[in-house]
């Protein structure tokens, strides 16, 4: 009997970084600072609005663009942040998830040839997402140990294959954010070309030190070529919830739902209804940056115990250190050593260069419990 054989898509992807130190921190029972979710729970109001929700019969298929009130909901959101008017009709789709948003983006524009740029370390799902429809990453490495854009690089890489730029903001795994002058460097390469915008903004209201988020939706001419991606697990601290969405200008939506509609079609509706009743409540989302510089600066505080040396973080749930002072050993290799001796998980920053490299730099999760924090950094300072 012959079994037919499979020509990989992928053939450079294996298991992600994510699912090994998770496994090695549950074999070894660390305390799993690696993968980037919250162990406190999440909003009780919340979640009592979903059990509502279910209790009230919004069980089945909601609309394939997503539940309408959710949509409104998110609109009065973006004109209240960004002075931005979004149709909820023709602009907005609800997701399972910021990640698959992206992917969906990338499928919808890309063909067998196109080029995107991506910026290095980046999400582990941006480069398989563009090799999988057949177009090629051109990695630019953000500039260490601040990691902001060189754009004098980014202009030496636009080709005329230049399909996309994907942008991540703030930033996994280091934490940068993009400021105005990125947004304007941004503007000046794009002006007059037919190249898209992907921005990932998963991670919208966490960012600290009253930076203001330069999103996407508060640049009209950006917007017009864009696909802007987000997420409530990251800002609900749901992650298991899988729920996000994408706002693009109608056209661009038009074909990003063409690729929805017969992959995932309909989100879950229970959390979609509660969503879009939770929203009205602005101050959820309005203090969630200072809850989260609050766990930032409280990580930062008790590392100061450490050898480690923190970088700078100014939004996202991560924080980056170095380890240079501690060993000589590659990231990875160290990491794992972390793991399984100090009993503590992080996320070698290697992982996310396509190439490798490596500067000695580790990512820590502090979205967890101050008692997380605590007993993670006890077992650092014995290094």
């Amino acid at each position: 009997m012959s079994i037919p054989h499979i020509h990989s898509k992928l053939p450079n992807v294996g298991t992600t970084i994510f699912t090994v130190m998770s496994g090695l921190a549950t074999h070894h029972n660390a305390v799993n600072l690696g993968q980037g979710f919250p162990d406190f729970p999440m909003n009780e109001e919340l979640t009592e609005l979903v059990n509502w929700a279910m209790k009230n019969n919004f069980n089945q298929y909601s609309p394939m663009p997503g539940w309408f009130p959710l949509r409104e909901a998110i609109a009065e959101k973006v004109e209240f942040l960004y002075h931005t008017s979004i149709n909820p009709d023709t602009e907005i789709t609800i997701t399972p998830g910021g990640t698959y948003a992206i992917y969906s983006a990338f499928t919808a524009i890309l063909n067998p040839g196109d080029e995107v740029i991506v910026f290095e370390p980046a999400y582990d799902s941006y480069i398989p997402n563009i090799e999988i429809n057949g177009a090629k990453a051109i990695t630019i490495n953000l500039v260490y140990p601040d990691y902001h854009i060189d754009w004098a690089a980014v202009k030496k890489a636009i080709t005329s294959k230049t399909k996309a730029i994907i942008i991540n903001s703030p930033h996994n795994p280091t934490g940068s954010v993009i400021t105005e002058n990125d947004i304007q460097e941004l503007r000046k390469i794009v002006e007059g070309t037919n190249i898209f915008i992907i921005s990932d903004e998963v991670y919208e209201h966490l960012i600290f030190d009253s930076i203001p988020h330069q999103s996407i939706l508060r640049y009209p001419d950006l917007l017009q070529r864009s696909f802007v991606c987000f997420s409530f697990g990251k800002v609900y601290n749901c992650t298991g919830w899988k729920l996000g969405y994408c706002i693009a200008p109608p056209e661009l939506t038009t074909e990003f739902r063409k690729v929805h509609q017969f992959n995932c079609f309909s989100c879950h509706t229970p959390s979609q209804v509660a969503l879009a009743q939770f929203l009205q409540n602005k101050e959820a989302y309005l203090s969630l940056s200072s809850f989260m510089q609050e766990k930032r600066d409280y990580f930062s505080k008790l590392m100061r115990d450490t050898k480690f040396e923190m970088l700078d973080s100014h939004g996202s749930y991560f924080i980056c250190a170095k380890y240079d002072r501690i060993s000589d050993e590659p990231d990875k290799e160290f990491a794992i050593r972390l793991t399984k001796e100090a009993g503590v998980a992080t996320i070698p920053v290697s992982a996310f260069y396509q190439n490798g490299k490596d500067d000695k730099v580790l990512r820590f999760c502090f979205s967890k419990k101050n008692e997380t924090l605590e007993k993670a950094v006890e077992k650092l300072v014995t290094l």
